[in-house]
């Protein structure tokens, strides 16, 4: 054993200039997360775990990651509790963003949706940066990195981390800090750039909620269908699916409350926090650290401000045709990220009219965007696998 503590000190010194700038550069970005995540409240959950794992990953020799170590002569490896989580919940089929969607699909109430089946089209107009960016990106990297990194635009971090494992993308680390980094800046983002589509006169018009009663039955039926309806199209995607959709048949089925409340609870939060900690692996300094990573992150806002952009102009567009208007802003809610986008819109609207409310048809539009982004996550892998 003082052999290896001698050899650990010796190596510790020994580490050249380079690395150690590398280090602090990734210590002061995990230190910016958790300062997002405390002093701005944007995705705790998400951000603190993710930025204190940037700094436990990056320490020299961290014990965290998988280390070969020499005892008695031999050679040994020490595995690492984050590394060993990664293999686990990410690398080894998904776990981690798989259980996520059981929770994230217990908190949805597609009722919203079902009373207003139009919404749906906002879900699939709003998915048009993903494809606008993936043909960017394929100009500065394969076709899979780019599939992978399109996806940021739905933002949607589970799907993301499925879409850059699946294609065994050399980017997953920065692809999965944008893609939640832009789940977190929803508040930030959208509002200039929906401003920048609308007209005041367009951000006044007023949409009354008309609830209409939406049967238990059909509650029930939605999400078992929307599954099948999805494994047809696109089949790659039918894991995502049906996940979220098995999490949301727990909810109405009203014989498993008790789960349905664990699943929108504890388990959310538990493998969120997970979740935040396991990417930290994809965040060491040599790998994250290169002109790819500031490239991506710039890709996933051109993503994500295309897709805002593409859901108010087709409001804009169906306005063309309809007695009764539609505010715009409703179709930036077609993007994924449930519920920020909804509640950011509401907002926007009682700014511009403090009687005009809008939070139910956002919720429709934004719980459509859900679907639509898992959707278009296996319709990319489709498209992509059979080109390659």
């Amino acid at each position: 054993m003082w052999e290896l503590i001698q050899g650990l000190g010796q190596s510790f010194i020994e580490t050249p200039p380079l690395d150690w700038l590398k280090y602090v550069a990734m210590w002061a970005i995990g230190g910016v997360l958790i300062w997002l995540a405390i002093k701005k409240e944007m995705e705790p959950t998400l951000l603190l775990p993710m930025g204190f794992g940037a700094i436990l990953v990056n320490l020299p020799f961290s014990g965290a990651l998988n280390q070969i170590v020499v005892l008695g002569g031999e050679e040994t490896e020490v595995v690492g509790a984050i590394q060993h989580l990664f293999d686990i919940g990410i690398e080894m089929g998904e776990l981690l963003p798989l259980l996520l969607f059981i929770g994230i699909g217990a908190m949805i109430d597609f009722g919203p949706l079902l009373s207003n089946p139009k919404l749906f089209l906002f879900g699939a107009a709003a998915q048009f940066g993903i494809f606008f960016t993936m043909f960017i990106a394929s100009f500065f990297f394969d076709l899979k990195d780019a599939a992978s990194i399109g996806i940021i635009g739905a933002a949607d971090g589970p799907t993301s981390i499925y879409v850059a494992q699946y294609f065994n993308s050399n980017f997953t680390g920065p692809i999965m800090v944008a893609a939640y980094s832009y789940m977190a800046l929803v508040p930030i983002v959208q509002p200039p750039v929906i401003k920048l589509c609308t007209t005041k006169k367009e951000r006044l018009i007023r949409m009354p909620y008309e609830r209409a009663s939406v049967s238990k039955t059909v509650r029930i039926l939605f999400p078992i269908v929307v599954t099948v309806i999805a494994g047809l199209i696109a089949p790659t995607s039918v894991t995502l699916v049906g996940f979220l959709m098995f999490g949301n048949l727990l909810r109405e089925c009203g014989v498993l409350d008790s789960l349905s409340n664990a699943a929108q609870n504890i388990l959310a939060n538990l493998v969120t926090l997970l979740l935040g900690i396991t990417i930290a692996f994809k965040m060491q300094a040599d790998d994250f650290l290169n002109w790819q990573t500031l490239l991506i992150m710039g890709l996933g806002l051109v993503a994500f401000v295309f897709d805002t952009i593409a859901g108010v102009m087709f409001a804009k567009f169906l306005n063309l045709f309809t007695k009764k208007k539609i505010n715009p802003m409703i179709g930036a809610t077609g993007i994924s990220a449930f519920p920020m986008a909804s509640r950011v819109v509401h907002k926007m609207g009682l700014e511009e009219d403090p009687q005009n409310f809008l939070l139910m048809h956002a919720a429709g539009a934004n719980v459509s965007g859900q679907i639509a982004s898992v959707i278009a996550g296996g319709l990319i892998i489709k498209l992509v696998s059979s080109i390659g």
